[in-house]
């Protein structure tokens, strides 16, 4: 029961997208919203290590960099996404990191003659593809381009978070980590573009930016942490359909079946990726534990 958190997660996180765009509708720049992203989890996060007497020290400054690089960089290009699209496309396409880790697979991993990889690519492609087709106008796809480059950077720090975890570092560590450096290119970015001058609305759009986030972040580290590992990576995609229902209600954008297929195309394409990945993550194991026994 406790991979059912992943839904909760995925409530918050497509929350804290229709934030974003409507931070961005009420002239919030850029790094107010990724500041706001990183403030709660820092400030939070710090007065429970505190309390409870954790060290802040991370394993391996090496593979905190690489995983920060890639996955801050990822915000930037997915919020910049959700900003300019439709809450469902921006979604859909920021959840296509299963599919690059599938082609990395492919080319580099080893696995070319795995035909569930290749159907899993092929899926996830054909996907985009229709997602893409439909919903958007030439001045669009720029952000397309950006929410795609978003999925592969996302591809990127997955992996070095499982090496975290492989590594021993706890997943409250990682989660600090992150958004320090989530606050701080926020803050950098700031001294060089400025305070935007925004009223409430924004500001309230910027807290929820944070607080979704935040309870977002919670809700999938103890999903992970705590339960099926198969079934959660499973329920990450129902965020695609919450930001489908938020769109339609929120901003009327209705996807056509073009579309809704397309979003049928990704999600599937996540579940065999993630069943892959779960049975060879299995597998390794069981080897080890043999190998170990003798």
């Amino acid at each position: 029961m406790q991979s059912l958190w992943m839904l909760v997660a995925c409530v918050m996180f497509a929350l804290m997208g229709a934030c974003v765009k409507v931070a961005a509708d009420y002239d919030a720049n850029m790094p107010q919203i990724i500041l706001f992203r990183g403030i709660p989890s820092v400030v939070l996060l710090w007065i429970w290590t505190q309390y409870h007497k954790r060290s802040l020290r991370p394993v391996s400054w090496k593979a905190h960099l690489l995983r920060n690089g890639f996955g801050v960089s990822s915000m930037w290009l997915g919020f910049t996404a959700l900003s300019m699209l439709p809450l469902s496309t921006a979604i859909s396409l920021n959840y296509t990191a299963p599919l690059f880790i599938g082609g990395w697979m492919l080319f580099f991993g080893g696995t070319q003659r795995d035909p569930v990889r290749i159907t899993a690519v092929l899926l996830g492609f054909l996907g985009v593809v229709a997602v893409l087709r439909p919903s958007l106008n030439e001045d669009q796809l720029p952000y397309a381009l950006l929410g795609l480059m978003a999925g592969a950077f996302a591809a990127v720090a997955m992996m070095q978070i499982r090496q975290l975890g492989r590594l021993g570092e706890p997943e409250w560590r990682t989660v600090f980590i992150f958004s320090c450096f989530v606050c701080l290119t926020g803050g950098l970015s700031l001294v060089t573009l400025g305070w935007a001058t925004i009223g409430w609305p924004a500001y309230a759009a910027l807290g929820g930016i944070g607080l979704f986030g935040l309870f977002g972040q919670l809700a999938i580290t103890r999903a992970f942490g705590l339960g099926s590992a198969l079934l959660t990576a499973v329920l990450q995609y129902s965020t695609i359909i919450f930001a489908a229902i938020i769109g339609i209600i929120f901003w009327d954008d209705m996807p056509d079946l073009i579309a809704w297929g397309g979003m049928a195309l990704i999600i599937l394409s996540g579940l065999i990726s993630a069943w892959r990945t779960y049975s060879e993550d299995r597998i390794m194991r069981g080897q080890t534990v043999k190998s170990t026994a003798k």
